[in-house]
């Protein structure tokens, strides 16, 4: 062989090498490109200054990665557009800081989420506890739909977490370090054991190297040990849903200035974007 073809050659392998050991995806197939979908954000954007915040900065990120990824995002605090004729122009609905509470709403979205919709869930949305201005009345979707049950607990303040990936081959999840360092956010326990729930594929938990996990005061909010899903699916829809979603504000010196983002990690950042364009993908189908 002529050494300049050698060369070449070892070039060739050498970039093959560093790409495999990367864990970057290659090059993207025709059949693998993104197809233009539709994306409608619901939120309330009310009472918690961390989640209206979070609102806002992800309507923003949302329609720039819309631009990128070729799908267009649309975001509405009206609730009662939660309906049949509204969603069928939509492949994926996000639920950015809360859930819908009329009879009619929850109707039409278990319905579009049975028909093979596409949903994704941030943090609050799926917050659940009696007695409060958010109780668990509805069952199909914290029961059934999210398998999580009420809210028990949370950390405070707001901590970035060494996050692990336990779904390795879900689409959601794949070209991502088996861990990585989170956006700070106030983490939430629930009632269920989501390992138990045959329905309920956990993709990412905290990682123990995370403990102790939050600062207090209190101590309840500083977690010691412990399993905690944070992102998780259930294999019966198109879903998935994100514990993340809550920045940290400056309460303590009444500025209520934001002191963190959500869309600050990189890996993090990924993951949903990888998600929402997964949801893009399988939407309509039944699962």
């Amino acid at each position: 062989m002529p050494s300049k073809t050698r060369s070449v050659s070892r070039f060739l392998f050498l970039v093959f090498c560093i790409v495999s050991l990367s864990g970057l995806p290659g090059p993207v197939s025709a059949g693998d490109r993104p197809v233009p979908f539709r994306v409608i954000g619901f939120f309330t954007g009310r009472n918690d200054l961390a989640h209206i915040s979070f609102v806002h900065e992800a309507n923003l990120w949302f329609f720039k990665m819309g631009k990128k990824y070729h799908f267009t995002y649309d975001s509405t605090g009206d609730w009662n557009n939660l309906n049949p004729v509204f969603l069928s122009r939509y492949q994926v609905v996000l639920f950015l800081d809360s859930r819908p509470d009329s009879p009619a709403q929850r109707a039409a979205f278990e319905a579009y989420m049975k028909a093979g919709g596409g949903w994704m869930g941030f943090h609050f949305s799926a917050f659940a506890l009696t007695p409060s201005e958010f109780p668990q009345n509805w069952d199909w979707y914290h029961e059934q739909f999210l398998g999580s049950g009420s809210y028990l607990s949370n950390t405070w303040r707001p901590t970035s977490a060494v996050l692990r990936i336990e779904g390795r081959h879900h689409p959601a999840t794949q070209h991502l370090p088996a861990t990585f360092r989170s956006a700070p956010n106030e983490w939430y326990r629930w009632a269920n054991d989501l390992r138990k729930n045959p329905d309920i594929q956990i993709l990412i938990s905290i990682d123990s190297s995370s403990f102790p996990l939050g600062t207090g005061p209190k101590p309840s909010e500083i977690w010691h040990s412990g399993y905690f899903p944070v992102v998780w699916t259930n294999v019966h829809y198109h879903m998935i849903y994100f514990n993340m979603g809550h920045n940290d504000m400056d309460y303590d010196h009444k500025t209520n200035k934001q002191l963190s983002s959500t869309f600050s990690s990189k890996t993090e950042d990924q993951l949903f974007i990888q998600s929402l364009l997964w949801l893009g993908k399988v939407s309509g189908r039944k699962p």
